[in-house]
């Protein structure tokens, strides 16, 4: 039986990560799956309606893909907008080209798509092929855009390099143009942002949204989006296609991410009306007191909660920050990466008080014999919760924050920590921890 001290002495401390190389699995064994950067360029291209995803590469890479969009509306079924180019020995040993370039005639002629994504995979990045000289030779001869974007596997170790890459690849597509009036929103992966309080306070101040990347936008919403007057960027993914837009169309972009501390979403929304040149609407006010008045009145169910942070929509280390401003204890952090200079500011507030473990998100078979040493009231992320209930531990459900934005997060997770709390004192009850 694997022993959870020996998998604790493995790890990590935070004081001592200097960068994500520090950060330990906690076992050999990953889950890579259907989680590659092909499948994140996938969900990318699935919200740019009139735009194709061409997969080059083998087989397998090409069958999975196609039963991850065969299922999905927007891809539009079996004959929908994926498509693949699969080689084979003889495309591996001398170069995919000829391949590739049957492929693409045949797709123009049936498809005939406003813009092509030319998607590599791991065997055409280990042969060398420049599919970038490729998609510029295919742009000049058709006539409309094909981007290239690379998606190898063994240079890391989820989908979301997928994602951004495939969100910068859009900047090709953008055109310059008198500044208008309205909003892009720049990486929204999950939810409605329709149904968030971000959204409301926007079109209530008479602000009109434009494009939305990679959630739902056409191909002449991505072209004209330099005519926006600021990007609201909520998730890191978009940074490089904001950083690119400001460099060359001079777009400002202010970072607004899923945050949980009111002082940080009060401050967000300053720097977005700034951009804008609007004044801040009087309704803010009042938002930020509802927050801070929820923070406030959760502190007391929550001083010296242990926890263990797996899984959730939220920035991992800002809300470990906002959770610890609470008077929780952080005893494991689980997480892709650690920028110390980035983070710096999180860190500090963090190790103020505790000095957690830390490992790679998220592998909760190895997990297990750790709960019995640590022993944390509360597990943040996707378990199994009668598991846990076992063990005493109750699960925050943190998932309905994938559709909201802004100060509703703040009341939503405090209240919902606060409740998980209180279900993990009533377990140990039961199992008499």
């Amino acid at each position: 039986m694997i022993d959870g001290h020996e998998i604790l002495s493995q790890l990590g401390k935070l004081r001592d990560v200097t960068g994500s190389k520090d950060i330990r699995p906690l076992s050999w064994a990953l889950f890579p799956g259907t989680h590659c950067p092909l499948m994140g360029a996938a969900m990318a291209v699935r919200g740019i309606r009139d735009a194709v995803l061409l997969v080059v590469g083998t087989d397998e890479c090409a069958y999975y893909t196609k039963h991850m969009t065969i299922h999905s509306d927007d891809f539009g079924g079996l004959h929908g907008r994926c498509v693949s180019a699969v080689l084979d020995t003889r495309d591996v040993t001398f170069g995919c080209k000829a391949k590739l370039d049957a492929a693409v005639e045949e797709l123009v002629a049936e498809y005939r798509p406003e813009a092509v994504f030319i998607v590599t995979t791991c065997v055409v990045e280990v042969i060398g092929d420049d599919v970038d000289a490729f998609a510029e030779g295919y742009t000049a001869r058709y006539g409309l855009p094909f981007l290239a974007v690379h998606t190898e596997h063994f240079k890391c170790e989820n989908h979301l390099p997928g994602l951004e890459r495939t969100i910068t690849a859009c900047f090709g597509l953008m055109e310059a143009g008198p500044r208008g009036g309205t909003v892009n929103l720049l990486g929204q992966r999950m939810g409605d942002f329709s149904a968030t309080e971000l959204y409301r306070v926007l079109t209530g101040a008479g602000v009109k949204v434009g494009m939305q990347l990679p959630c739902g936008c056409t191909v002449a919403d991505i072209r004209g989006a330099a005519a926006a007057r600021a990007n609201i960027v909520v998730n890191p993914i978009a940074l490089p296609l904001a950083e690119k837009m400001k460099e060359r169309f001079g777009t400002p972009y202010v970072l607004f991410d899923k945050y949980t501390s009111p002082v940080r979403i009060r401050k967000a929304y300053a720097e977005l009306f700034a951009a804008l040149g609007l004044p801040l609407p009087e309704e803010l006010d009042a938002l930020y007191r509802e927050a801070a008045e929820a923070a406030e009145a959760a502190k007391p169910a929550l001083q010296g909660v242990r926890y263990i942070y797996g899984n959730t929509p939220f920035d991992c280390l800002e809300f470990n920050q906002f959770m610890v401003s609470l008077g929780m204890v952080p005893q494991l952090i689980q997480t892709v990466s650690v920028e110390p200079e980035r983070d710096r500011a999180y860190l500090a507030d963090i190790l103020a008080g505790s000095d957690p473990y830390v490992t790679k998100t998220a592998n909760i078979a190895p997990l297990q014999p750790v709960y019995d040493i640590l022993r944390p009231d509360l597990y943040l992320g996707h378990e199994f919760a009668a598991r846990l209930r076992k063990k005493g531990i109750a699960m925050v459900r943190s998932d309905r924050a994938s559709s909201m934005l802004g100060f509703e997060v703040t009341v939503f997770i405090t209240e919902e920590l606060a409740r998980a709390a209180a279900e993990a004192r009533d377990y140990r009850k039961e199992v008499q921890v």
